[in-house]
């Protein structure tokens, strides 16, 4: 079976954030979180998947997910060329 590791984001008053997670099912898992009801940071924002990744085991998607969390520059990047494409 699958995993997906994936980076959220959303806007609020000019500001972006963005939420990295993982998933065996990635529709129904951003679908939770733009109904409030994946992780707690999530809860009444509006989501878009904006990046992600198949990996094979459940294991080295966690592993990716905590390097893709960890690392704030690849982050910035991946968010910045999301919102300067759909400008």
């Amino acid at each position: 079976m699958p995993f997906y590791v994936y980076l959220l984001l959303s806007s609020s008053k000019g500001r972006f954030f963005s939420y990295v997670g993982y998933s065996s099912n990635l529709q129904k898992r951003i679908k939770l979180h733009n109904l409030s009801k994946g992780a707690k940071y999530t809860k009444g924002k509006k989501w878009k998947l904006i990046y992600s990744k198949k990996i094979s085991t459940k294991s080295l998607a966690m592993k990716e997910e905590y390097k893709l969390k960890k690392n704030y520059k690849l982050r910035k990047l991946i968010k910045h060329n999301y919102i300067n494409k759909n400008k």
